[in-house]
């Protein structure tokens, strides 16, 4: 497959996490009477990874996310000279999907950047006033839990056919975790799209939200193949659902 054609897949993929997990948060989260509340988000983020999967797995190998690319390729299941297409495509998609869901949630009365606008942050930006190092250990820890559900899933000797689901309630499970602590990132493209329309404090704190996933990413590459006894070579071809 291009390199053009896997890089086109992983923006319209991101795009769908972002729009679909944070447009759940700024819009539904706490819509009168109906709010889908923190279970619904996560749920949300879950649904997004799960659907594209199967839609662009076959195509790009579904990363929608520059820490799983970058893990992928500590792990020697993606090739490092495509790693800068991905992680471009990825953070690409995810500010034009905060750009549409910025058109879309400032359509509605009383709406207000200063909510937050989905936006991940620590100390008197944290959902619950968690600390910065509370923020930095969830999301390294939580990332690097994420990569080796990928790892483990998408394994030749793993049952086949069932990584999106374990990876789509992964990541589930992961906003169950982490929304009170900082919204949970475990995705550096998730962070910057909604940060860049905020602004101020959340651009300041987006450092922590590229820091950390990464270095969980890179934990869970180095780890992985080390208890699973998995021996690879460097692929040209993409890892795949």
């Amino acid at each position: 497959m291009p390199l053009g054609k896997k890089a086109m897949a992983e923006f319209f993929g991101t795009f769908w996490l972002v729009f679909g997990g944070c447009g759940s948060a700024v819009l539904a989260a706490a819509f009168p009477n109906v709010g889908i509340g923190l279970l619904g988000v996560a749920l949300a983020f879950g649904l997004t990874v799960l659907t594209m999967a199967y839609a662009i797995g076959h195509i790009s190998g579904c990363h929608l996310n520059p820490a799983v690319s970058i893990g992928l390729m500590v792990g020697k299941r993606f090739p490092a000279a495509e790693l800068w297409a991905y992680i471009v495509a990825q953070v690409a998609g995810g500010i034009v999907a905060a750009a549409v869901l910025y058109v879309i949630a400032s359509g509605a009365p009383g709406f207000d950047l200063a909510g937050g606008f989905a936006s991940n942050g620590y100390g008197a930006h944290s959902p619950g006033g968690y600390s910065l190092l509370a923020g930095l250990v969830a999301e390294t820890v939580l990332t690097f839990m994420f990569l080796m559900i990928i790892l483990g899933s998408t394994d030749s000797r793993a049952p086949q056919g069932f990584a999106p689901i374990a990876i789509g309630l992964g990541l589930t499970l992961i906003h169950l975790i982490g929304i009170p602590v900082t919204n949970v990132s475990v995705n550096p493209a998730r962070s910057t799209g909604p940060a860049l329309f905020v602004g101020g404090w959340a651009v300041a704190q987006l450092w922590l939200f590229w820091l950390a996933p990464i270095i969980g990413a890179i934990l869970a590459g180095i780890v992985y193949p080390a208890v699973s006894g998995e021996r690879r070579v460097e692929s040209s071809k993409a890892a795949t659902y």
